[in-house]
């Protein structure tokens, strides 16, 4: 197929990045692409999914990711993937002779590794401009279920489940695949029993990710659950006032500069530096107003307020917040230059254990193993979804389906807006109960 119907394929098909912000993959395909980098980095502690998707389905994604090489005329195909992930390069290893052009790039197990201006460099050696997307310098990212789910819509089958990591206070960590829309409390059922009395669930992981409010449901960005009690210190550092964070940054930051030493994007040349803008921000200083302005290049990480900062401060909750003002202000990312990669930038990278141990997090570091697709129980536990239309960025879907209609999994239940946006199908047989602007309902009886 050429790259125009690819595109289609991949918009109706509902394609999504698996993880993030969901960017639509429709929109990343371009024939200034010169290599193709798959991303198998678990970009945060805890998360096993990638490289346990990548060891079953090495042939088909491989396959999956050659097609996709040559519609775009790209020329070079990186698998980026951490070395101690050795069952996984051993499938790779088994397939990888029947596709030239394509390698493995072996990573360190750093935090944030999987970041995606981070792994560029690691595994390319090129530096994305501050502000910049990756097609600028010929590099299209994708993940290894993004891939796993282009390979599944060139079998016409569209996104209509996710792969989802169920760890923590649980009696059996767990790696299922259920139907987009489900109730989080309903996936973590496949765990076992919750082993703590007040638990919480973190959505994502545990440095980006965040509490789920109440009603909470799977999306296609939706990587893991973890459950922990609510007493746990990660918990009560994300219960936070920004208030009072201000008040803490003004009475306690030294300057010591260890959040900005330790910035992964500062260490590519980025202007972030998170200890002048914790100085500016907590004594309301604005006569630079860039020090506010580069905040737009934080990728919100989280090393600066939960490793790096001696005095548990919390500059990426602050930066998440001024970011949020600007961007409803309707201010862009200001132009900016890189610096150029800072000098002994490989001694500060932060190893992935240390910091697991720092979170308290070690004792959770365990296996999750993957379901075979053939057991199809958490479809069948799971009576009820709840299908947001906005799980990507860009312009939410325009349902198609009315109330009462009976739809099977797969049927499209909602079109691509105008402009940036994909379908989205139904992950359960049932009838349609509720239609709005926000959310389509489903249940099967």
């Amino acid at each position: 197929m050429d790259i125009q119907e690819l595109k289609e394929l991949l918009r109706r098909g509902g394609i999504v990045g698996a993880g993030g912000a969901g960017f639509p993959t429709y929109a990343k395909l371009d024939q200034r692409a010169q290599v193709i980098l798959m991303n198998c980095a678990e970009c945060e502690p805890l998360l096993k999914l990638h490289r346990q998707l990548l060891e079953r389905y090495a042939e088909e994604i491989l396959e999956t990711l050659d097609e996709i090489a040559r519609t775009v005329g790209a020329g070079e195909i990186v698998i980026g993937i951490k070395k101690e992930y050795k069952a996984t390069c051993k499938a790779v290893d088994k397939h990888i002779e029947a596709f030239p052009g394509m390698r493995i790039q072996l990573l360190e197990s750093a935090y944030p590794m999987g970041d995606e201006i981070v792994l560029i460099y690691e595994a390319l050696g090129k530096v994305i401009r501050p502000g910049g997307l990756p097609i600028e310098e010929g590099v299209v990212v994708l993940n290894v279920e993004t891939v796993y789910n282009i390979y599944r819509a060139m079998k016409q089958q569209p996104v209509t489940d996710k792969l989802v990591s169920v760890v923590g206070e649980v009696e059996h960590p767990v790696t299922v695949r259920v139907p987009l829309g489900a109730l989080l409390e309903d996936v973590v059922c496949h765990a076992g029993e919750i082993t703590v009395k007040d638990p919480v669930f973190l959505v994502g992981g545990p440095m980006m990710g965040n509490p789920a409010r109440e009603g909470a449901v799977v999306t296609k960005t939706t990587n893991a659950v973890i459950v922990l009690d609510r007493s746990h210190s990660l918990v009560r550092r994300k219960d936070r006032n920004a208030a009072i964070d201000l008040k803490r940054a003004a009475s306690a930051c030294c300057q010591c500069e260890t959040c900005t030493s330790l910035c992964p994007r500062h260490a590519l040349g980025h202007p972030i530096e998170p200890h002048r803008f914790m100085r500016s921000a907590a004594n309301a200083d604005f006569q630079d107003m860039g020090v506010f302005l580069n905040t737009m290049f934080c990728s919100s990480c989280g090393l600066c307020e939960s490793f790096s900062c001696p005095q548990g401060l919390s500059p990426r909750s602050l930066i998440a917040d001024y970011k949020a003002g600007l961007r409803r202000a309707g201010v862009k990312p200001p132009g900016a230059a890189g610096s150029g990669v800072q000098a002994g930038r490989e001694y500060r990278r932060v190893p992935e254990k240390r910091l697991a141990a720092r979170l308290g997090l070690s004792k959770y570091d365990v296996e999750a193993p993957l379901q075979p697709d053939s057991c199809w129980q958490e479809r069948q536990l799971i009576h009820k979804v709840r299908i947001p239309l906005s799980q990507h960025i860009g312009a939410p879907s325009v349902p198609c389906v009315e109330k009462g209609q009976q739809v099977k999994a797969g049927d499209c239940i909602a079109m691509p807006s105008e402009g940036l946006s994909v379908a989205i199908h139904a992950s359960i047989d049932g009838i349609v109960r509720e239609v709005n602007d926000s959310y389509i309902t489903i249940s099967r009886r």
